[in-house]
């Protein structure tokens, strides 16, 4: 059997940093080992396990160095210490060790923008004017205004609100801080600061075994150095916004390539950059090029800030947004790498944003929580880029529940904006703003991680009192319940990772091109390979196909909202016809509650040729197509490789091929007989599941929001013959997964479409 040839070389030459799925973990919030109501490190390697089966490759560390916590760790007081909840440092060289007997890496959040008030730095620099540290961080004397009244040396609002800058009593000068008061700004234009950071955080750490860095705020190390009043756009607050004072300054690309070159690259280091404020794709191209050689990959925010009022004063004030919106963002954001050597990154979720289930899905019924959470797991495994997902994404966590107060918030910068709210005396303000907090505060994704329906959900023991309040929702929504069925978020997570894997060169490497761009409901795109196949001959079950000199093609269809949707014209936007689809391999276990109620059909679809049985409901059962303990997509590997599907037994094996035979010699008769009438029907998606046994359905079908999934394979069944696009019955059609084959086109298809509420 020959393999896959690519033209332009194999994928096995790209860092290993481009396929591999990270998984950010808040330690706080993700599992106590010792009852204190925190989480730590030890709680982490306990629960290493469980991440490795998620699927994987990379745990980045949200902060755990020494700290006073003012906010959350990104005030670091000492880089060589861990904070005493978390750990210890020798618990965090267990934690590398244990994840690299995992096959897996770990990376450190570095904060390297400011450091705490209480970093020996700092109390150097602030003891006196001529400490050998003074300008290490940045220091200002004060301006007077017309009445003499001592004011800030420049007009700046920060992030948490307020002043940038802070008078110290002691040396009688300002010092600038972008976010609180207590995490003073390092003076990135002293050289002597620069090695010290190179060598007491990134250095010693790598020594150490680390794998690398998410580096915070990485585009705020060169401002402008003239210091000059940034223009007024809100007139009723002293201070205004002025990210351009301070973000992608005069000398950053300088700092950021000394950073790799004296740092990163002896190390082979992997490096993701916070690149916050930087919405032109001309801005950020220079930050990810290869040939320029600063960092691998960085986070830009466009799509994840939807909703938001803006960075600075309006930030809690919710704008609603369309999908239109999102669909341009998301585009704009995949293709910006295409023809450069640069890379991107694919995330909807981190520590600083409201849950994405809360904020892009809908959360009103237990149904459409769980299909929306499908849905996004979905979209996110098919976009092009580095993969990270958030502690809790994979099970569906929401936000907290809109009935809790502003006491429940803890977070510095939520309590910040809801007391210059307060301030205001605004009644609609204050309002506005706490509507706000429940869609977009950072609180939302920091709640306790929710193991299982024990009293405080399995985070810590039963009695103990938590840092931040357990949801509501922990008896209904943990990792327990969901591990053990087979048709959970969890499980689902875990297909699309494996699947995401297996066709790497689509979903990972592939280009991206967006369809229906207006449409208010439904999400669509084309991913296709940008290898080319130049030879593939493939056989199974004496049935062959020869493909030459095609890319690989995959379309994902999603429906945003609860109607039910007119499917694309797959085959159009493929360029291809029946005679191009040839073979489909389901196992995708699925609810069979919503098997049993059966697609609804036109009276077109019910004349039709019936499309033959696959697997008798007799013989089928949910784990005859997957294991539904480990449930995975058994696809072809990319080199196209033999691959058996995993049965429960021999006899289940032998009768599967039993089943695919009946069905070639049925088609062929179906197609000879009857493949006029076939063409005529309503919708060929419809029509298949419509005439599945049950058994079959319980392995295609699951409920609610999306997918079928369609993909270049060899190992399946013959098609009988696909049907004309029509009207999806979304209600009965929901989560599934397939391998369409094209013969002479590889191409495929996935899908998806939100339940249409009765």
């Amino acid at each position: 059997m020959n393999g896959l040839h690519y033209e332009n070389g194999c994928f096995g030459k790209e860092p290993w940093w481009k396929d591999a799925t990270f998984y950010q973990v808040y330690p706080a919030s993700f599992k106590d080992s010792n009852g204190d109501g925190w989480g730590d490190i030890p709680g982490l390697v306990s629960k290493l396990d469980y991440l490795h089966q998620l699927g994987v490759d990379v745990v980045w560390l949200s902060p755990v160095f020494e700290s006073p916590q003012a906010d959350m760790g990104y005030d670091v007081s000492d880089y060589q210490k861990i904070y005493a909840p978390y750990g210890t440092i020798e618990d965090v060289d267990e934690l590398t060790k244990a994840c690299h007997a995992r096959n897996m890496k770990l990376i450190l959040d570095l904060v390297v923008n400011h450091t705490s008030i209480e970093h020996k730095w700092f109390k150097e620099s602030r003891s006196s004017k001529t400490n050998p540290k003074r300008d290490w961080y940045i220091w200002k004397p004060a301006r007077y205004d017309d009445k003499g009244q001592r004011i800030p040396p420049t007009n700046w609002r920060g992030y948490f609100a307020g002043s940038t800058w802070t008078w110290d009593e002691h040396t009688q000068e300002y010092y600038l801080h972008l976010y609180a008061p207590v995490q003073p700004d390092l003076n990135w234009e002293s050289e002597a600061c620069r090695e010290a950071i190179y060598q007491d955080t990134m250095r010693f750490w790598l020594d150490r075994g680390v794998d690398g860095f998410r580096i915070d705020t990485v585009n705020k190390y060169s401002k402008r150095i003239d210091y000059v009043d940034a223009p007024i756009v809100d007139p009723n607050s002293p201070y205004q916004p002025a990210p351009e004072m301070w973000c992608n300054g005069p000398r950053i690309h300088e700092f950021i390539h000394e950073m790799r070159t004296k740092a990163l690259a002896p190390y082979g280091a992997v490096s993701v950059g916070e690149l916050s404020n930087t919405p032109n794709p001309d801005q950020v191209l220079p930050y990810v090029s290869a040939a320029a050689e600063e960092l691998d990959m960085v986070f830009e925010f466009s799509m994840i800030r939807l909703g938001t009022g803006g960075m600075f004063g309006p930030k809690y004030l919710y704008v609603p947004f369309t999908l239109p919106q999102l669909k341009k963002i998301v585009s704009k954001w995949q293709t910006f790498i295409e023809g450069t050597d640069g890379w991107t990154t694919v995330f909807c979720e981190n520590h600083d944003n409201g849950r994405a289930v809360s904020r892009f899905g809908d959360c009103s019924t237990p149904e459409l929580w769980q299909a929306s959470a499908k849905t996004i797991a979905l979209w996110q495994a098919t976009l092009t880029g580095t993969l990270f997902l958030y502690q809790g994404q994979e099970t569906g966590m929401t936000n907290m529940p809109t009935s809790w107060g502003i006491e429940e918030y803890k977070d510095v910068e939520s309590l910040n904006f809801y007391a210059e709210a307060l301030v205001s005396k605004d009644e609609k303000r204050i309002a506005d703003t706490m509507q706000g907090l429940r869609i977009l505060a950072r609180d939302h994704s920091r709640i306790p991680f929710q193991w299982n329906d024990s009293p405080n959900a399995g985070f810590t023991d039963a009695g103990v009192k938590t840092w931040m309040r357990v949801h509501n929702d922990f008896r209904e929504v943990n990792v327990e319940k969901q591990i053990s069925d087979s048709t959970s978020i969890l499980n689902f997570y875990k297909e699309v990772l494996k699947l995401r894997k297996t066709y790497k060169d689509l979903f990972v490497f592939g280009t991206f091109r967006l369809l229906e761009e207006d449409d208010e409901a439904i999400f669509a795109y084309v991913k296709e390979s940008p290898h080319r196949i130049s030879d593939l001959q493939a056989s199974t079950n004496g049935y062959s196909i020869q493909c030459r000199e095609k890319n690989r093609r995959a379309v994902v269809i999603m429906n945003f909202s609860r109607n039910d949707r007119d499917c694309l014209d797959v085959r159009s936007i493929l360029g291809c016809g029946d005679e191009g689809i040839a073979k489909l391999l389901a196992d995708r276990v699925s609810y069979a509650e919503a098997a049993a109620s059966g697609p609804r059909q036109t009276p077109e679809e019910a004349a039709a040729p019936q499309p033959p049985e696959i697997i008798s409901s007799e013989s089928a059962s949910t784990a005859s197509l997957v294991d539904v303990d480990t449930p995975s997509v058994r696809t072809v590997p990319s080199d196209f490789g033999e691959q058996e599907i995993q049965t429960e037994t021999q006899a289940a094996r032998q009768e599967l091929e039993d089943a695919a035979e009946r069905a070639r010699a049925e088609a062929h008769l179906a197609k000879k007989k009857g493949s006029g009438k076939a063409r005529k029907a309503d919708s060929f998606l419809t029509q298949w599941f419509a005439n599945l046994s049950d058994g079959a359905s319980k392995a295609l079908v699951a409920s609610n929001l999306a997918a079928v999934v369609g993909l270049s394979a060899y190992l399946g069944f013959k098609a009988w013959g696909l049907y004309e696009r029509g009207r999806l019955g979304w209600k009965n059609v929901g989560i599934g997964a397939g391998i369409l084959t094209g013969v002479g086109l590889i191409e495929g298809i996935l899908g998806g479409g939100k339940k249409k509420q009765s």
